[in-house]
């Protein structure tokens, strides 16, 4: 876990046909500027899934296979969270199966391996927020959906304010959950070519770190199909 500074964005979404040009942007800034940009792991960050959505065969087509095994490696660097000077929680998925989890805890993950079918790491990639109170089963079956309830304990017991969080496509590129205390993010407009949504960032400035949440709409790109890379199964369907 990192302090991070007053701009959070979407984590990393390798899902589309120009994925290696957003990392390789990302990471380009990244090394430009380090304490300007912080990277988030997101559920696709994992070799399981840069298989199956094209991400593997992407980087295999433009670049190496060496390359292909470069970047699984760097994405078990990346961290799963962020904290924003001490009072906001950035994360990709969710909240966790059991209550009581501490940063500290977060802190503890040995997040440099590949992502596991269950337990924290599991759910901080892959949970979602539910619109009443408890936990129920994931729509993904990996992870969990988690209440208001949820998201209101694990602020209290850490001394934070707010969960940001991404995962899930939104009409409006956010929405505001949790009576306020979560906000999802997604930075991708019309996503995958085909969603129709627009995308959006938050911006929170000193001293308050009030959410202020910018929303824009996709722009025009090369005539390449979404998920161009996918595997043959995918690809009928995209």
């Amino acid at each position: 876990m990192h302090q991070q500074p007053t701009l959070q964005r979407d984590p990393i979404k390798l899902r589309g046909s120009f994925s290696l040009e957003v990392i390789l942007t990302l990471f380009a800034f990244k090394c430009m500027s380090p304490s300007a940009i912080y990277l988030s792991r997101g559920n696709h960050e994992s070799k399981s899934m840069n298989k199956i959505y094209g991400f593997e065969g992407e980087v295999r087509s433009k670049l190496s296979e060496t390359f292909v095994e470069l970047f699984a490696e760097v994405f078990c660097c990346l961290p799963l969270a962020h904290v924003i000077n001490e009072k906001i929680f950035v994360v990709h998925g969710g909240l966790f199966s059991v209550d009581g989890v501490k940063l500290s805890d977060i802190r503890a993950i040995d997040r440099f391996c590949e992502p596991p079918e269950e337990g924290l790491m599991c759910e901080l990639l892959w949970s979602d927020p539910q619109p009443y109170p408890g936990r129920g089963p994931s729509k993904r079956g990996v992870g969990l959906s988690f209440g208001v309830d949820v998201t209101k304990r694990f602020l209290q017991e850490n001394n934070l304010d707010l969960v940001v969080r991404s995962h899930e496509v939104k009409d409006e590129g956010y929405e505001i959950e949790h009576d306020g205390k979560l906000i999802t993010v997604f930075s991708a407009p019309n996503y995958c070519d085909q969603m129709g949504n627009k995308g959006a960032f938050i911006r929170f400035e000193a001293p308050d770190l009030k959410p202020n949440i910018v929303t824009f709409s996709a722009v025009p790109h090369p005539d390449v199909k979404p998920m161009a890379y996918a595997n043959n199964f995918l690809r009928m369907f995209s």
